[in-house]
């Protein structure tokens, strides 16, 4: 199959590019480029996430990006620091403490929005 070689990668959509660029560069630190109107964030590892215009952009309901991290409590204070502000969630089957952190129902996990509304995390590696 021609596409098993193919080096794929993901996207989603934004309503403000600008903005957007602003966020993932200056308050995740994250290294990105804009060629024709369109973000592409280099990732660790050489992946590459594409973010699209779309004016009648609307944020997806799950989570489009996540961020392993070593330390999820560590993530969250840092990144608060930065201004960004986390989920907090008290449904039956998902629960976050007042930091936007949930434990014991899975990885270690902590929501939060980019400018777009799009839902990312930050999310406890297992030791392996």
């Amino acid at each position: 199959m021609m596409l098993r070689e193919s080096k794929a990668f993901s996207g989603f959509s934004a309503n403000d590019i600008p903005a957007v660029k602003k966020f993932y560069e200056e308050v995740l630190g994250l290294e990105g480029s804009e060629a024709h109107g369109l973000l592409t964030l280099h990732l660790a590892g050489g992946n590459a996430v594409l973010i699209y215009p779309k004016p009648n952009h609307v944020p997806a309901t799950f989570t489009v990006l996540n961020f392993p991290v070593e330390n999820v409590d560590q993530a969250v204070d840092e990144l608060t620091k930065r201004g960004v502000r986390f989920e907090t969630y008290d449904l039956p089957d998902l629960k976050t403490d007042k930091r936007g952190i949930m434990r014991g129902n899975g990885p270690t996990i902590a929501w939060f929005k980019d400018p777009a509304g799009n839902i990312l995390s930050v999310l406890e590696q297992s030791a392996a």
